[in-house]
């Protein structure tokens, strides 16, 4: 780590505060509102997407508050609208979440269970006069909406109860076509937060549910079920993103009308934002059904699977959410920091390699062409524990093309003519000289190595400024490696009027075939990690085999992130 970088994160550190956890302090202890009772939160997605970057900061926030103070947190499914949901996003939930380090024991739940509890808690509002069926479409609807100095109107709000109770049972029996009525909260029409003006609670569609099928052709909005599933679940804290702050009259309103045996707190935080990348949930299903990206575990998507496919882990994830902190304000990190955080933790844990990704060969000339030697190298050496492995190496060798230049630049220490190198842990060899094809394009390099500087000895004392990396030619694995860049040109495809498929970046995925990598490294699974020599970090794809391998780039040795 720099030492600039390494002052901005203790920085960071210091001041990061997390207020969610002072109320929870303050609730619990004596004199609070929860005083004696266990933490209880819980991580309500709703199944019609896989989860993505923005939500690992409120799996986070959410199981890890309830963590912190010995509590407990549920996973619920917020199934309330089947238009959009899929069993197969809810084995993706599971899986990403388990994925992170969090578990949920027994305390799994969907929305859906509690709707006979969400019907009866509408039959209660309408017996107390606190909601009634409502006749106006949606176009009416948005038309007596009303604006700050206008109040909003509804025909149907004094319709009498029993009326109401009809109404919304024959809704419930199917009697009616979807939209035709729907069942409003009778709140407040002329307040200030439009939540309020008699929200609507329950709407008619009819749309065959996944784990309900069709007994329902009415279901509950989601500000009127989300506080009924949290006290029914007795959660002590609701955790939400800011949006629903808003929402929150509303809640407790739910809360405070419907009898109910819990009555929980809700408190907002900030989203998170990366730049260079979309999180919408429908501009990310529209790069997957239009074929600009492979699949949601593109290892380009900020998706939860195509981080994991990409070569994030758990711990770097984490720790970039723990160390971006709880705000009540909406902002924009760096995605360079998600990246510093992933090449902080694989700088300690990823096993070192040789892998040469556009390879040229090296012919040395004054050593044995029947003679083959083997070197003694460290896997990690951070990590004693890693051990070492052993290579092999032969009078040819495969270095990457960019390591040789017939006419150096200024400041070039790698081989050119008459120049000394070191091969990582073998011997410095000096180059003697090239071949090339028909087209000029260099095909052969040749060097004469020194057989005194075995295992990066200098007996003699000289400088050697450049050590470069290769693979056996004798002893290789041909590996296609997939090399990754930002999915977007720019830092925020969502702004402005331009569609945000416009600024794709065309060279965010490039493919590289023929890569050489020591023999090795077919002795490693998916979803191992690897720092590639003077490459970056990599991991093995998950569609590699020891046939075919492939490695997906995870990040660049380089650390690009920086304080603005």
């Amino acid at each position: 780590m720099t030492e600039e970088i390494k002052n901005i994160t203790e920085k960071e550190e210091e001041t990061s505060s997390n207020f969610i956890h002072t109320f929870v302090t303050q609730d619990i202890a004596e004199g609070g509102q929860y005083y004696g009772k266990k933490v209880h939160t819980r991580f309500p997605p709703e199944p019609n997407g896989y989860l993505h970057i923005g939500h690992a900061k409120a799996i986070c926030i959410d199981f890890g508050t309830a963590e912190k103070f010995g509590g407990v947190c549920n996973l619920r499914m917020d199934d309330t609208n089947p238009t959009k949901e899929d069993v197969e996003y809810v084995d993706a939930i599971k899986e990403d979440i388990k994925w992170l380090g969090f578990t949920w024991d027994d305390r799994f739940y969907f929305a859906s269970e509690y709707f006979d509890k969400m019907y009866e808690g509408a039959v209660e509002l309408i017996k107390k006069g606190l909601a009634y069926v409502c006749q106006l479409n949606a176009e009416q609807m948005r038309e007596f909406r009303g604006d700050l100095s206008t109040p909003a109107k509804s025909p149907y709000r004094d319709r009498p109860i029993e009326e109401s109770l009809d109404l919304f049972e024959r809704m419930k029996n199917g009697e009616f076509a979807d939209g035709e009525m729907t069942l409003r909260a009778k709140i407040d029409l002329a307040s200030g937060n439009f939540n309020m003006r008699d929200p609507v609670i329950y709407r008619i569609n009819r749309i065959k549910h996944h784990r309900t099928g069709d007994k329902w052709c009415i279901y509950p909005m989601y500000d009127f079920a989300h506080p009924i599933e949290d006290a029914l679940e007795g959660i002590t804290h609701s955790l939400c993103s800011l949006e629903f702050e808003d929402h929150r009259p509303l809640y407790d309103w739910v809360i405070e009308n419907v009898t109910l045996p819990a009555k929980p707190r809700q408190i907002e935080f900030a989203r998170l934002g990366i730049n260079n990348t979309v999180m919408s949930k429908r501009k990310l299903r529209a790069l997957v059904e239009n074929g600009y990206v492979s699949g949601w575990d593109d290892p380009r998507m900020p998706t939860l699977c195509g981080l994991r496919r990409r070569g994030y882990t758990p711990a770097s994830i984490r720790n970039f959410c723990e160390r971006i902190g709880v705000s009540k304000v909406n902002s924009t990190v760096e995605y360079s920091f998600l990246e510093h955080c992933l090449r902080e933790d694989l700088n300690e844990t990823a096993q070192r390699v040789m892998v040469v990704l556009d390879p040229i060969k090296l012919v040395i000339t004054n050593y044995d062409e029947n003679k083959s030697e083997e070197f003694e190298v460290e896997n990690n050496p951070n990590c004693e524990a890693d051990g070492k492995r052993t290579i092999t190496f032969s009078r040819e060798c495969y270095i990457e093309r960019d390591d040789f230049m017939e006419e150096p630049i200024k400041k070039y220490q790698r081989l050119y003519p008459g120049n000394e190198v070191r091969l990582k842990s073998a011997y410095i060899v000096k180059c003697t000289g090239c071949e090339k094809d028909s087209n000029g394009n260099v095909t052969t390099v040749y060097a004469e190595y020194d057989p005194e500087t075995k295992g990066g000895n200098t007996p003699d004392g000289r400088k050697v400024r450049g050590t470069i990396h290769w693979v056996d030619a004798k002893n290789y694995t041909d590996a296609t490696v997939n090399l990754y860049d930002n999915l977007f040109t720019v830092s925020d495809p969502e702004s402005g009027d331009r569609d945000f498929l416009e600024f794709l970046n065309p060279e965010s995925l490039v493919v590289r075939k023929g890569c050489k990598a020591e023999k090795a490294i077919e002795n490693y699974d998916v979803p191992a990690n690897f720092q590639f020599m003077r490459q970056g970090y990599f991991c093995l794809d998950k569609d590699s085999t020891k046939d075919n391998i492939v490695f997906n780039r995870s990040v660049s040795l380089k650390d690009g992130f920086k304080k603005k």
